[in-house]
């Protein structure tokens, strides 16, 4: 038991944002939802932090509340923007067609990928 909860707090404490994040959602206090390919953490961040990896290029404004990880991007068709191969809601995130162009634009600016 003891185990799991050790591993549990490494992942926790060790992920890196630009490297391991495929988008986060920022909510109430600086509180922030950080989805990657298996996990989702939520943790209380700085509003320094937040403005770092805001300011750093490697995320992508998609709605108010919402950043993906260009670097991390796939593909971005029929309003999803799709991170990995598989098919589950994790690995994919919707985003309102208006937005799209412009979108498709700053990913592009990022790195080049299918679209």
């Amino acid at each position: 038991m003891n185990v799991l909860a050790e591993e549990t707090r490494s992942i926790y404490e060790s992920f890196e944002v630009e490297k391991d994040i495929y988008y986060f959602k920022v909510g109430r206090l600086c509180m922030v939802s950080f989805h990657g390919r298996n996990y989702n953490i939520k943790k209380s961040i700085t509003a320094e932090q937040l403005n770092s990896y805001v300011t750093s290029g490697h995320f992508v404004k998609v709605s108010s509340n919402c950043y993906v990880n260009a670097r991390k991007v796939l593909s971005v068709t029929d309003g999803l923007i799709c991170f990995d191969q598989g098919y589950s809601e994790a690995n994919r995130i919707h985003v309102p067609k208006w937005r799209m162009s412009g979108i498709k634009s700053l990913l592009s600016a990022n790195k080049p990928m299918a679209m």
